[in-house]
């Protein structure tokens, strides 16, 4: 912000006004999920291939996407592997931080920067998690 700040010295008289105020909001409309109108919406699954909405009885893939199938499983399976390594590293730091990493984190630090990074990337590993759980896979 400082570098920001020098170069419109020169044009403004208050140039930290640019950094702060009503035009630096930002609004979020969250989408209903309860409600008179959702009693009328159906949510379906969607093929993980070509994201078209699946038929009753398909819980993956589309007829289309079936002879990719398998590799569109290990792709999913690598994806969750990925975000869970990432989420383990978060949490690691955050045990360093925190002194023991034999302790859960009890951090709520909502200044720390790796407290959010940690809570999307568990909540994105949740999704990814249900994702992958929609394969039937049996051992």
């Amino acid at each position: 912000s400082q570098p920001i700040i020098r170069l419109f010295e020169a044009i403004m008289d208050r140039p930290q006004s640019l950094l702060s105020g009503d035009h630096t909001r930002t609004i979020k409309v969250a989408t209903p999920t309860t409600g008179f109108l959702m009693k009328f919406v159906k949510t379906t699954l969607t093929c993980l291939g070509c994201r078209t909405p699946l038929k009753e009885g398909q819980n993956t893939v589309c007829d289309h996407c079936k002879p990719k199938e398998a590799d569109i499983c290990s792709k999913t399976m690598g994806n969750v592997n990925d975000m869970q390594n990432h989420f383990a590293q978060l949490w690691t730091q955050c045990q360093r931080c925190q002194g023991s990493l034999h302790q859960e984190v009890l951090c709520t630090s909502r200044d720390c920067p790796i407290f959010y990074r940690r809570r999307k990337a568990h909540k994105d590993l949740i999704e990814a998690h249900k994702t992958l759980e929609r394969f039937s896979m049996s051992w």
